[in-house]
């Protein structure tokens, strides 16, 4: 059965890694060893054969330039005499059968023929006995009609290449066992790094610490730990402002919370007491009834500030100059005595309508509230920026940095209403477009909060 953790064939990645860098280790040098150990075989039995020949025709072709010598070879001369003390004389003719010492029981055949008719000068080639005892035999022409045979036995070039078959073969498995542990020790000593930082990661999987590991080295592993570094940083960042947002969020919504906690027990407490006026129970109503609206207020905002993702809504082009328009009429319908003086011309950008709607809303809510009663705000769009000038007391430099920040709350902002989250969504917004906002003072000396959208076809303003 296949475990359902690894792929079909796929085995082997079961084993440790240094088991695995040891394995293709030795088989590589297995593989290496084997082959140049055929090689060596080969090219030794190629060698001893051909000095074999060559010994045997030199021999051959000496004797033949002896005077006299069917003669000698029938009158029985030893073959020593011939310088041929290992090999068997044969000699050859057309009348007759092969005559010499002590002819070996194997059959002539016809290239041996063909050197004594004078149609070839000389032939080598093994030929068996019927007992099964293998022969090299040399024939060369002798003169017409005759050619003289030189056959020695092989079994002495067959037990030199067993020997050498048997020493190439134990030192070929010694030479894999030595690879064997040439590797294992080599995959020990270089992956040591790579098993350090396993066991700190597997120590930051089960202790949530996220300390930087440390980094030693130019290597791949070294790379690998850095990388890993930038990893651990980015996700402290990302658990320290998650923790903030809980934080946060908590203590803002607690507020609201209890203030509606507690006109709820104010309402119980009068039900059916005429102590309590029809127009107090009707402010206390209304008061809940805002206090709902500003907690749901706040609920989206967190939601909204929650998909710290990339944009993934309808994506569209979309008329900078007409969602401004439509935004304008929102906040006029809930900022009452507030003037808004608003000029735009068209700007066609890439984008979310909805989130560029709610992002330049809560740029014109927050300018209403800081105007006075009978304040104007400013509206223009040109050139792709826009630019929202309030008439209150503007942001004071310190604070500019961090007005963007979630829950960020100047000293003269406690007290006024709001959650301290609607900036923070704007810069989101801007930033998943690929803008800019920045804060600064307006020439009434209120603020000014300038933001910048790319267009279709436009580049960023200089």
């Amino acid at each position: 059965m296949t475990s359902p953790d690894w792929p079909p064939g796929r085995w082997h990645y079961r084993r440790s890694l240094a088991s695995r860098v040891a394995v293709l280790t030795t088989f590589a040098l297995g593989v290496s060893i084997a082959i140049m150990a055929l090689t060596a075989y080969v090219v030794m039995r190629q060698q001893l054969m051909s000095s074999l020949d060559q010994s045997l025709l030199n021999r051959a072709h000496k004797a033949t330039s002896v005077s006299a010598l069917s003669e000698l070879t029938v009158q029985g001369v030893p073959p020593w005499w011939l310088g041929a003390a290992d090999v068997r004389v044969i000699f050859v003719t057309l009348d007759g059968p092969p005559s010499g010492t002590d002819i070996p029981d194997f059959t002539l055949g016809r290239p041996e023929y063909e050197v004594v008719t004078g149609r070839r000068e000389s032939v080598v080639r093994t030929l068996v006995t019927k007992e099964g005892e293998r022969f090299r035999v040399a024939t060369v022409h002798a003169s017409s009609g005759q050619a003289l045979i030189l056959a020695q036995p092989l079994a002495p070039n067959d037990r030199t290449l067993e020997k050498l078959g048997g020493v190439l073969f134990v030192f070929g498995a010694l030479g894999v066992l030595a690879a064997l542990l040439a590797g294992w020790l080599v995959a020990r000593n270089g992956l040591r790094p790579v098993r350090r930082l396993t066991s700190a990661v597997e120590r930051i999987a089960v202790t949530e610490d996220l300390t930087p590991l440390r980094v030693e080295g130019d290597d791949e592993v070294a790379r690998l730990a850095t990388a890993f570094n930038q990893m651990l940083l980015a996700l402290g960042a990302s658990r320290d402002r998650q923790r903030r947002l809980v934080a946060d969020a908590s203590h803002e919504l607690r507020t609201p919370l209890t203030s509606l906690r507690t006109n709820l027990d104010l309402l119980r407490q009068a039900e059916g007491n005429s102590a309590l006026p029809a127009q107090a129970r009707l402010e206390l109503l209304d008061d809940v009834r805002g206090q709902i609206e500003e907690l749901s207020a706040l609920v989206g905002d967190l939601v909204e500030l929650a998909r710290d993702e990339p944009m993934t809504h309808v994506v569209a082009e979309v008329d900078l100059a007409d969602v401004v328009d439509r935004a304008v009429t929102r906040v006029r319908r809930r900022a009452h005595g507030i003037a808004f003086d608003v000029s735009t011309t068209p700007w066609t950008v890439l984008g979310d309508a909805s989130s560029l709607e709610r992002a330049v809303t809560n740029l014109l809510d927050n300018a209403a509230k800081w105007s006075p009663t009978d304040g104007t705000v400013t509206v223009r769009l040109a050139d792709g920026v826009l630019t929202v000038d309030d008439e209150g007391t503007g942001v004071a430099e310190a604070d500019r940095p961090h007005v963007f920040e979630r829950f960020y709350r100047a000293e003269e902002s406690r007290a006024m209403p709001g959650s301290g989250l609607g900036l923070a969504i704007v810069r989101q917004v801007i930033d998943r477009h690929g803008g800019r906002i920045e804060v600064s003072e307006a020439p009434s000396g209120g603020a000014r909060f300038s933001m910048w959208v790319p267009g279709v076809t436009a580049d960023a303003p200089a």
